[in-house]
């Protein structure tokens, strides 16, 4: 499989990079509404914590899930409810500091080999997406077709040495307004 076009629309780099680090397992229906790497003045980047917003429902698959697999998880540090229909999983990274440092900097090529072949391994080898990660988490294998794609000369995208932008710190920040949070239920 080869890259054939860049991909231009921006896209969590929380849900891509560090959610695969969680091992839960790709394919299950169970899936978050959205990832976020910071949440108002609760948590920022820096505190290296995965919030991750499910949306909470009744059945028994969900259920047995959340209760299995997200209640129990090794990483869990807290469990806020929102309302009936929502509720964050907040998930602990800082003993990956460095690689939580590459990410947050853009830097997906410096992440640990391990930590690279975790994400990859969350992906199908045979979907898009795959060959998209492959490309962020070693370039040097791709510089060439993105140069020959961008219509630049391979030196620029060398000197950049990454081939996917940055997080946007304010796409990754989950804002939930403040007259929402009087009724959270916070349950650690």
């Amino acid at each position: 499989m080869h890259v054939h076009a860049l991909y231009t629309k921006y896209f969590q780099k929380s849900k891509v990079f560090i959610y695969p680090l969680l091992g839960i397992k790709k394919g299950s229906s169970v899936v978050p509404k959205e990832t976020y790497l910071s949440w108002g003045t609760f948590y920022q980047p820096e505190d290296k914590k995965l919030i991750c917003m499910y949306y909470k429902r009744t059945d028994p698959e969900y259920l047995k899930f959340e209760k299995d697999v997200l209640l129990k998880h090794n990483r869990l540090c807290d469990y806020i409810e929102i309302d009936d229909e929502s509720a964050l999983f907040i998930f602990n990274f800082s003993d990956l500091e460095e690689d939580w440092n590459y990410l947050i900097s853009g830097k997906y090529s410096k992440m640990s080999k391990k930590t690279k072949e975790t994400i990859l391994n969350f992906f199908d080898k045979t979907s898009g997406n795959y060959i998209y990660m492959h490309s962020y988490l070693y370039p040097e294998k791709f510089f060439s077709r993105y140069a020959e794609l961008l219509g630049v000369e391979e030196s620029l995208l060398k000197s950049v040495g990454e081939l996917c932008t940055k997080p946007d710190l304010e796409k990754e920040m989950l804002m939930i307004e403040v007259a929402d949070l009087e009724n959270l239920k916070i349950i650690s």
